[in-house]
């Protein structure tokens, strides 16, 4: 009696691990950048208000932290088309380089004007360097696997959310703001050291040349020329009551609207069905939550009299919240729309709880519970906006797509860290001024979260 060769289908399936043998190299490069990245973002907010005060710049709060995610969001378009046009491995080994030098620079900076600079060279690097992250998951891994990739990326920020704010208010008040960032740059050996193999790797997907509209080196380098002036021109025009400035801004507003149309996917400003809605809702969960967060360390120290150390203590909760809620969403099957809809909730719910830190009779400890909370619903959100829009992408845009994700992730920001930062120097820099402050910038981006969260169906094609 002849024996049957066993089907295909009786075949076990062994499904891949990001820790497996095939992407063990990929995987440990790609987290060892991430903790890279993770320290400066933990660690530069923590010691703002020392730096501020050092450098005589209060006034200049939220134009630093803006420059770093204007000359970002530059970085994202190029680093977009040289990703789709001749691979990943460049991109990303000159965004580090980039970041570093900026690390360098900032630790040396004399004046505010030299800080504000280094500012925008780290903002360069870390701008090419996160697309062409987003590029190699979507290349190397496959689509089952990448939700994953994506939690790891967040469970990368669970070491530096755990000791970098600590540290880094340490190394502030014991040695100097200056050693938080030579301190980082050290980092980057072990972690190039790793990442060569995993740059080599083959893609699983080989992308056709794009021919759409955003695959026009010109054209897009222009847009997004005209968007980072514009935003850099509105944020500037803001920060004075003027006629000059209302003009200046009402030119840089013209400028971002122009380059946003280019860069975005077709109709994302007007929230169209599917990827359009996908990329604008990671630019609103970063608008509402890093428009509060920049302002955590700033309200605590001047306001509560907490110092460096304790004050970061904040960050590191929400970093821990947010890790959580990546891991959770990996985990879970419901319908992503829904997803976004419970992390934009729960942003909201974390942003208002934290303004009650600042009122009178109230301990500023309140801000660590509910900075947890807003750090899960980012978790949550933005790791399953990250997924989704690589699913909604064709593989010959994914450079462009994953691009248009960072552009608005840093537009975001940028705008509402200087908003915020304007409405600080309007209203003043006495701690019961800085109060009132905090708690205005606290509703602005709650009203944000929730239209995120109301705006969450529409993500679904």
């Amino acid at each position: 009696m002849g024996v049957t060769a066993p089907k295909t289908l009786d075949t076990p399936v062994d499904p891949p691990r990001i820790f497996g043998p095939t992407y063990r190299t990929a995987t440990f490069g790609i987290l060892l950048v991430a903790t890279l990245i993770a320290f400066e973002g933990m660690s530069v907010g923590v010691v703002m208000p020392q730096i501020s005060r050092d450098l005589r710049a209060v006034e200049l709060y939220g134009i630093s932290f803006s420059a770093f995610l204007i000359a970002s969001l530059f970085a994202n378009v190029v680093s977009g088309l040289w990703s789709d046009r001749r691979g990943y491995t460049m991109p990303f080994l000159v965004g580090v380089v980039l970041f570093v030098a900026g690390m360098g620079l900032a630790g040396a900076a004399v004046n505010a004007q030299m800080f504000i600079v280094s500012r925008a060279v780290q903002g360069l690097g870390a701008g090419t360097t996160i697309v062409a992250l987003f590029v190699m998951i979507a290349r190397v891994y496959p689509a089952e696997v990448r939700p994953k990739v994506f939690a790891g990326l967040s469970a990368a920020w669970v070491v530096p959310a755990m000791v970098g704010p600590a540290i880094a208010g340490f190394v502030g008040d014991r040695f100097g703001w200056e050693w938080v960032f030579f301190g980082i740059i050290p980092l980057v050996v072990p972690a190039l050291v790793m990442l060569i193999p995993a740059l080599n790797r083959k893609p699983t997907e080989e992308a056709a040349p794009s021919t759409g509209p955003r695959a026009r080196p010109a054209l897009m380098s222009l847009a997004a020329t005209c968007a980072a002036v514009g935003a850099g021109t509105l944020l500037f025009g803001i920060q004075e009551h003027t006629v000059g400035s209302a003009l200046l801004g009402a030119v840089g507003l013209a400028l971002l609207g122009y380059g946003l149309y280019r860069l975005l996917p077709p109709h994302a400003l007007r929230f169209g069905r599917g990827l359009p809605t996908t990329v604008m809702m990671r630019g609103m969960f970063s608008a509402a939550f890093f428009g509060v967060n920049a302002y955590i360390p700033l309200a605590l120290q001047e306001v509560k009299g907490f110092d460096a150390t304790t004050a970061g203590i904040a960050l590191t909760t929400g970093a821990l919240g947010w890790s959580t809620g990546s891991y959770l969403q990996s985990r879970r099957d419901a319908p992503p729309h829904r997803r976004i809809r419970l992390g934009g909730f729960c942003v909201m719910a974390g942003v208002l709880l934290t303004m009650l830190s600042v009122l009178p009779g109230v301990t500023g400890w309140v801000a660590v519970p509910a900075w947890i909370i807003a750090g899960f619903g980012m978790g949550i959100g933005m790791t399953t906006v990250s997924v989704t829009a690589l699913k909604q992408s064709p593989v010959n845009e994914q450079g462009a797509n994953s691009a248009a994700l960072s552009v608005t992730d840093m537009l975001g920001s940028a705008l509402t860290i200087g908003v915020g930062g304007a409405l600080v120097n309007m209203i003043g820099h006495a701690p019961a001024q800085i109060a009132t402050g905090f708690v205005v910038i606290s509703c602005l981006m709650a009203a944000i979260a929730l239209a995120a969260a109301l705006l969450a169906g529409r993500t679904a094609g």
